[in-house]
């Protein structure tokens, strides 16, 4: 599995791409910044996080683009710009028909840290060392997007075989519903000579 992972951001949007599949050794493709000057207008600075989202996915064709979903933040002006590039990364992906994947900050913490409480220090060091880099990359928005496709691609199967049984109940509860109804009583006209 190829994952993009996309560290959402109006003046830096990390974005790393991760090959492999749980249980196994992952390699890093690519790793970077979409960066918008902070000065310029917002509808600017979309139109450079779509052109860079699409130039990686063209160069990289992922199979998945795992985002970082969007939380409430003390400064609604930064969750803001961090929600714009967010919806920026999932509409490039759904437009070339792209799984879309949301993992909240915590939950990419503790794929790579084993806590949802480390810091970016300790994610950019299990980076480096999961994809056997020999530096963490820079800056911590690079590296946060790799954690995102790690993230992804370990916890891929588990969501996968919960949504199957989630969907294996549902047909399951249906047919027993299904199944206890009555059946229909067709009267029969009778005929009269």
């Amino acid at each position: 599995m190829r994952v993009l992972g996309v560290d959402p951001g109006l003046t830096r949007c990390g974005v790393g791409v991760v090959e492999g599949v749980a249980g196994r050794p992952l390699t890093m493709r690519g790793v970077g910044v979409v960066r918008t000057p902070a000065d310029a207008e917002l509808g600017l600075r979309l139109v450079a996080i779509e052109q860079g989202i699409e130039q990686w996915l063209d160069e990289y064709e992922p199979e998945v683009v795992a985002v970082e979903r969007v939380f409430s933040q003390h400064n609604v002006r930064t969750v803001m710009g961090t929600a714009q590039a967010s919806a920026v990364a999932m509409l490039c992906a759904a437009r070339r028909g792209l799984t879309v994947a949301l993992h909240t900050p915590s939950e990419v913490k503790a794929a790579v840290t084993g806590s949802g409480r480390a810091d970016k220090a300790q994610v950019g060091a299990m980076v480096t060392r999961l994809l056997r880099l020999d530096a963490p990359p820079k800056p911590a928005d690079a590296a946060d997007a790799l954690a995102l496709a790690i993230c992804h691609i370990w916890r891929a199967p588990a969501q996968n075989r919960l949504q199957q049984a989630v969907a294996q109940n549902r047909l399951q509860q249906a047919a027993a519903l299904h199944a206890s109804k009555p059946a229909p009583h067709h009267a029969s006209k009778g005929r009269t000579a």
